[in-house]
């Protein structure tokens, strides 16, 4: 199969790209209906999407095969994710001939979260420490790869400052990352300030946003404590009294989200990133709304 064109490319021809993240199911009833989601989203046209890399060993067989499904049946940009979780150097290498060979030249870079019941990141026997360690192996072993990662608004958890986050984030741009894609926000003040300080820091990548409509109360209240995002009061003020609703929960989410495409892609930002979580109807919604 013809390699991939990498996303850096696009980027270049400077306007707002569109893209999805699916994460692998656990079965294969579950990938048939990923397939009856992406058949859904196709109409949506993304100029890429990703797919994520469970710790642990939990899902890194469906990545392969979810991405590779993505990209022979859909004709999907796909970019995988690649986490330094439970792997040696050597097999990252191997890894990233493997993909390489597949054909795929965009990969997702990150240090990834510690595996299911342990309490914080465990560095592999002769594995990598960070994302940036990652970016440079991989841009070492296949110099053609687009590597995108990830940027936290709000600061990664685990991080001491911002500050200290930003420099960790201008590392991995130096060892070869080509764009960053953030972690969920909700208030886009955060982002354009965000951008400020990775432009102040000497950070000049494309700086993509990442966008989660919200499609239920409980379950955003665990994404944000999980990745340190903040949720507006505003925003949690109208989810509350939707709560006992589940359609107008969905609603006022979707509301929020359209207003917040629609208010960054007004401020230059370079496109969005949907976290979709193998849902078709909002992620459709929201593209009829902006189409409008």
């Amino acid at each position: 199969m013809t390699p991939d064109r990498p996303i850096s490319e696009l980027f270049a021809a400077k306007r707002p790209l569109r893209s999805l993240e699916f994460f692998p199911p656990k079965d294969d009833a579950g990938v048939e209906s990923l397939r009856a989601t992406a058949t859904a989203l196709k109409r949506m046209q993304p100029d890429f999407v990703s797919v994520t890399y469970g710790a642990g060993g939990t899902t890194r067989d469906r990545t392969a095969q979810v991405s590779a499904l993505l990209r022979s049946e859909f004709g999907f940009t796909v970019m995988p994710h690649l986490t330094c979780v439970g792997h040696s150097r050597s097999e990252l290498a191997s890894l990233a001939d493997r993909i390489h060979g597949e054909g795929f030249r965009n990969i997702m870079t990150l240090r990834g979260d510690p595996p299911k019941g342990a309490a914080e990141f465990q560095v592999t026997p002769d594995g990598l420490s960070h994302a940036a360690e990652l970016v440079a192996l991989l841009k070492a072993r296949h110099p053609d790869f687009c590597l995108g990662v990830a940027g936290y608004p709000e600061k990664h958890p685990e991080a001491p400052s911002l500050e200290v986050d930003l420099t960790r984030l201008r590392r991995k741009v130096d060892e070869g990352a080509d764009f960053i894609t953030t972690q969920l926000f909700f208030d886009n003040t955060v982002y354009y300030r965000f951008v400020e300080k990775c432009r102040a820091a000497g950070i000049q990548v494309p700086i993509v946003p990442g966008i989660m409509p919200v499609l239920s109360l409980k379950q955003i209240q665990r994404f944000t404590q999980m990745c340190g995002a903040t949720l507006p009061r505003q925003l949690a003020i109208r989810l509350e009294v939707a709560a006992e609703n589940a359609d107008v929960v969905e609603m006022v989410g979707l509301d929020w989200a359209l207003h917040q495409i629609r208010g960054l892609l007004a401020n230059g930002a370079p496109g969005y990133h949907l976290y979709i979580l193998n849902r078709a109807r909002g992620a459709l919604a929201l593209a009829a709304g902006l189409a409008a």
